[in-house]
């Protein structure tokens, strides 16, 4: 169990720009419909709607012509005055996906916002899940002998003398363990499935239930795998992480305090 100064935790900054920062991109950004190319551009705009991460905000010179269907729609937004617009193709078609900002001295005039599920995205030849990577994250994945412990007032779900920490920016630090040094009988499959632009989809998602009858309460979602990680932190393949912010974990004989996240 924590003690109630290691619940106080630490809070965690959710990245280094402010909400409505703008910049360019270095990237070639790309935006598919199905099969179809919908836009191309090396002039994408990083646009932080919230501090966590930006959006893509692609110019409409670059967006290919016949997918967009104006709504007759204007809108006042945060950045400016703007107009929905269907986005079109052959096979299928979303609804006020896209959002145009009108010609002007606006900071993002000229450009066009697209909901992010309506499209397939590309950042070089790489695909990207969930959202653009913030340019100011990093993430690196490390292999490292440290004794770690996890535990749910007082239910121990793993014990670990080997792990992989994984550090990114504005998070705490993770520490990804292997099956066999997890309590697995503990732990109860759910469907979550989440999307990282750091580390690609989950592929298992495990809540921890309380009390061993049919009908006792669960925590949910405190646990989570990758089969398949992006290359970059393919050492937490098919290992298993849990949340900080939930859990009571112990690290070379000394508790972590619990942090504060958006996670939390």
């Amino acid at each position: 169990m924590s003690t109630a100064s290691e619940q106080s935790g630490t809070d965690y900054p959710q990245g280094a720009a402010a909400r409505g920062r703008i910049e360019p991109s270095p990237r070639r950004v790309r935006g598919y419909l199905g099969s179809q190319l919908v836009f191309d551009t090396t002039s994408a705009r990083y646009v932080w709607e919230i501090p966590y991460y930006p959006q893509y905000y692609i110019p409409r010179a670059d967006v290919r012509d016949g997918f967009l269907h104006d709504e007759d729609h204007p809108q006042h937004v945060q950045f400016g005055a703007s107009r929905t617009f269907s986005v079109v193709g052959e096979s299928e078609t979303h609804r006020s996906a896209a959002r145009v900002f009108d010609d002007g001295d606006g900071p993002v005039a000229g450009l066009v916002r697209f909901d992010w599920s309506a499209l397939t995205w590309f950042e070089e030849d790489e695909p990207i899940y969930g959202h653009p990577r913030n340019p100011y994250v990093r993430v690196d994945a490390l292999r490292a002998h440290r004794h770690v412990r996890v535990e749910l007032d007082g239910l121990l779900l793993a014990d670990a003398q080997s792990v992989v920490l994984l550090f990114e920016t504005g998070l705490p630090t993770r520490y990804y363990i292997d099956r066999t040094d997890v309590a697995l009988q503990n732990l109860e499959p759910s469907d979550t499935q989440t999307l990282c632009p750091y580390k690609g989809v989950t592929s298992q998602y495990w809540s921890v239930r309380v009390g061993e009858r049919v009908g006792d309460p669960a925590h949910r979602d405190l646990a989570w795998s990758y089969n398949s990680p992006l290359p970059a932190v393919a050492p937490i393949s098919n290992m298993i992480a849990f949340y900080n912010e939930k859990l009571d974990i112990t690290v070379d004989g000394a508790p972590l305090a619990r942090p504060h996240t958006h996670f939390s």
